[in-house]
């Protein structure tokens, strides 16, 4: 029996691999923000020199992660993005889910769940 679907199939490594990175380019983005935002706060016109041409892209890409994390994950989601991939440190999933006192099981679900809203709210997917 062959099932029918609405959505093609999707490489679920791509994705994972795609929405991974976008995450680690937000976090490098989330710093710049604040740095503009101290800047402006300051008065000062411009402290480094800039090479590529790119702010209001930076802006947007940086907003609309963030309120992809904000408003598409549950709690449960945004706490393991949250400790997975957006903190100062490399941490590995046994620490997050032992730490979040969840089982294995649903960690590596939640997990799959949060990177495809991520996906699908930024139209990766």
């Amino acid at each position: 029996m062959v099932q029918l679907t609405l959505l093609p199939t999707v490489d679920e490594k791509k994705v994972r691999n795609t929405v991974i990175k976008e995450l680690k380019e937000y976090k490098a983005l989330r710093i710049a923000m604040e740095n503009k935002r101290e800047i402006e706060e300051q008065g000062i016109e411009k402290l480094f020199p800039s090479l590529n041409d790119k702010e209001k892209e930076k802006i947007i890409k940086f907003n609309q992660i963030n309120r992809t994390i904000k408003h598409a994950l549950d709690d449960t989601e945004r706490e393991i993005i949250e400790k997975k991939y957006l903190g100062p440190s490399r941490v590995k999933d046994i620490s997050v889910y032992m730490d979040m006192g969840i089982t294995k099981d649903q960690y590596y679900i939640c997990k799959k769940q949060a990177i495809f809203q991520i996906a699908t709210a930024l139209t990766i997917i």
